[in-house]
């Protein structure tokens, strides 16, 4: 087979068995509605370690806010479609839109700032989106926040489908853009300013085309939040709620896409099987941080990111190997995922 045709087939077929196949199990109840609210909750995670990572791992900036951009986009879908009876899909798309002319509207006066001062303004537009969402009572619901219930909150399977549907278009759409002339651009307005603007990169354009799409993303996260949980409130504008999100990137590795969301599909499960532990549970994130900053500061794949047509490749590369050669081989690749030297010869 054609090399190129194999890296879209494989991945593709990855993704669609990713979404399809557990969508079916949960429509037959081999997958309890726990499990499959568990695994789609982790998917709208995901949406928003995506959002944090186009920010704090690919533009280089550090934002505190994006929970706010979140609930923009939640209560735009709510009123939309309870207010104007906007179909549901139509409600979710104009969601990221408006999210996204907010994220213009903040970054454009605040992104010439840099590291804790641009962390401390999207720290207080966080702030500010909650306070008015708690005193607009009329229109938001105050601080009891509004109910909505929908298919996707009545419905297990649709709602996995749609919302682990639009998570991989999103990583598809990402992964692309990352590779495309802008988003080599804004990697290397990352790396190094300086350089990019000596090189005529618009520093500013494309740290607010970062800024933007990211807000987007976090806005449809938010559009895809309400429908699912069916009830909203101010709350998940909160500060607690953007460091929930930046965890995540930070453990699965800051500039890594498939990293962030791994991460945020284990650290939601893995709240939900210590639950047990009651409020104990909530320090186990802390503790988990400190041994990732110890032993593996990077994150957990660092800026590398897991690539299904890759392992196929690779796979395919051991099965033609000759036997002796096959553990040295698998050393090798141990030591580029772990970021480790070969020994220099003998032994030193």
């Amino acid at each position: 087979m054609n090399k190129k045709l194999r890296n879209i087939l494989v991945p593709g077929i990855c993704a669609v068995i990713a979404v399809s196949v557990p969508a079916l199990l949960i429509s037959v109840d081999c997958i309890d509605a726990y499990t499959a609210q568990i695994l789609t909750l982790g998917g709208i995670n995901a949406i928003m370690a995506l959002s944090v990572n186009i920010i704090c791992g690919i533009t280089g900036q550090l934002s505190l806010g994006q929970a706010g951009f979140m609930a923009i986009g939640a209560y735009t879908t709510v009123i939309l479609s309870s207010t104007f009876h906007v179909p549901l899909p139509c409600s979710i798309l104009c969601a990221g839109f408006v999210t996204a002319v907010f994220g213009f509207l903040i970054g454009f006066p605040t992104l010439k700032l840099e590291g804790d001062y641009l962390a401390i303004v999207t720290l207080g537009f966080g702030e500010i989106i909650r306070v008015l969402l708690v005193n607009c009572k009329s229109l938001t619901g105050g601080p009891n926040g509004r109910q909505f219930p929908t298919l996707l909150t009545l419905n297990p399977s649709a709602a996995y489908l749609v919302i682990i549907g639009v998570l991989v278009l999103l990583i598809v759409l990402i992964q692309n853009f990352i590779r495309s002339t802008y988003g080599r651009a804004i990697l290397a307005v990352r790396d190094d300013e300086i350089a990019a603007n000596s090189n005529g990169i618009d520093v500013f354009g494309y740290k607010m085309c970062g800024f933007v799409i990211a807000s987007f993303v976090a806005g449809i996260g938010g559009a895809l939040y309400a429908p699912f949980i069916g009830f909203i409130k101010p709350d998940m504008a909160s500060f607690t709620k953007s460091i929930d999100y930046l965890i995540y990137v930070v453990l699965g590795g800051m500039g890594s896409t498939t990293g962030s969301v791994l991460a945020a599909f284990v650290l939601t499960a893995l709240q939900e099987v210590l639950r047990f532990l009651k409020n104990y549970r909530l320090l186990i994130y802390p503790v988990i941080l400190i041994f990732v900053m110890q032993f593996r500061p990077q994150g957990l794949l660092g800026t590398k990111e897991l690539s299904f047509s890759g392992l196929w490749n690779g796979l395919d590369e051991f099965i033609r190997l000759p036997a002796k050669e096959k553990k040295t081989y698998i050393t090798e690749k141990i030591r580029m995922i772990t970021g480790r030297r070969a020994p220099a010869k003998g032994g030193k």
